[in-house]
């Protein structure tokens, strides 16, 4: 099989869409803290068809749901470290599961979902950065859960939705000597991360990791995605990932969408010629959405 690395330079490969988007629209309510992460202790069946779904739609790569996943959530809903540890891990397993179920050969990765210290706090604060926390204990808060999900068996790790510099160094420092391969994308807004720091630090502070194989941007409106993603290409040189949301914005406190959609599969071709290698959708981006995109990139 070829790896994703590799894959990259042969073309661009076409990611998944918003994995907590597709369990809604199967009838699941995830209004939860935990998110999507509750349906692996629940219905990881439906994990499991969610990310079918999306591999039959044209994606390449699934994200797990590891994302809003944390033992600290864990622990509100009963559960000791191990059984934490065990949850992380099947996270990855259901997407393995679901890349198991086709046999036409053609290549297909599975990327850990890593999300920030933001999305354990489920208020939103992912789309500030405003967390008051130090490169130091953002790193011992993401050390758990990344020393279980680099050794789960995926293919890469999606370190993604990273909204300030302080935390991109705390996973810098994590990634260095781990033997762990990993994309690392900023979330941000009119050439700058969600904290206001230029992206361009954030992204020159990525590149300096041979751990990180891509750089670039998620979770942002699909309208800025060439920029953000010419500037990741001429700061970085490395290949660069992007998959936005759907346009609409999220609040963290009625844990509700407004807005109206900006994402057209179309616009893929610019993002692509900008220099993405990776690309695909975020919340509220359905297979739909990303079949259209894969007809597009891969026609």
């Amino acid at each position: 099989m070829t790896t994703l690395r590799q894959a990259m330079t042969q073309g661009p490969v076409v990611l998944d869409g918003g994995l907590a988007t597709l369990l809604e629209s199967r009838g699941h309510d995830l209004r939860s803290k935990m998110w999507s992460a509750r349906l692996l202790l629940d219905e990881p069946t439906e994990v499991i068809a969610a990310h079918r779904e999306y591999f039959a739609a044209g994606a390449e790569v699934a994200i797990t749901g590891s994302y809003q996943a944390s033992f600290e959530g864990f622990a509100e809903l009963g559960l000791d470290r191990a059984a934490a540890q065990r949850a992380l891990r099947a996270s990855v397993s259901c997407a393995l599961e679901a890349r198991s179920m086709f046999d036409d050969g053609i290549d297909r990765w599975v990327a850990a979902s890593i999300g920030p210290y933001g999305a354990m706090l489920a208020d939103g604060s992912e789309y500030r950065g405003d967390y008051g926390k130090t490169v130091a204990q953002l790193r011992d808060w993401h050390r758990p859960r990344f020393e279980v999900l680099a050794d789960s068996g995926a293919d890469v790790l999606a370190i993604e939705t990273v909204p300030c510099l302080a935390e991109v160094q705390a996973l810098v420092d994590l990634l260095a000597g781990s033997g762990a391969t990993a994309w690392l994308s900023i979330t941000a807004e009119d050439g700058r991360t969600r904290a206001g720091e230029p992206v361009e630090e954030a992204f020159a502070l990525a590149a300096t990791s041979p751990e990180i194989v891509a750089v670039g941007v998620n979770c942002c409106p699909a309208p800025q995605v060439a920029g953000l993603v010419a500037t990741a290409t001429a700061v970085t040189g490395k290949p660069v990932v992007a998959y936005p949301n759907s346009g609409e914005t999220w609040n963290g406190l009625s844990r509700s969408w407004s807005g109206d959609p900006s994402f057209r599969s179309e616009d893929v071709r610019a993002w692509a010629a900008a220099g993405a290698s990776l690309i695909g959708g975020c919340c509220r981006v359905g297979p739909d959405q990303i079949r259209e995109l894969a007809s597009v990139l891969h026609p």
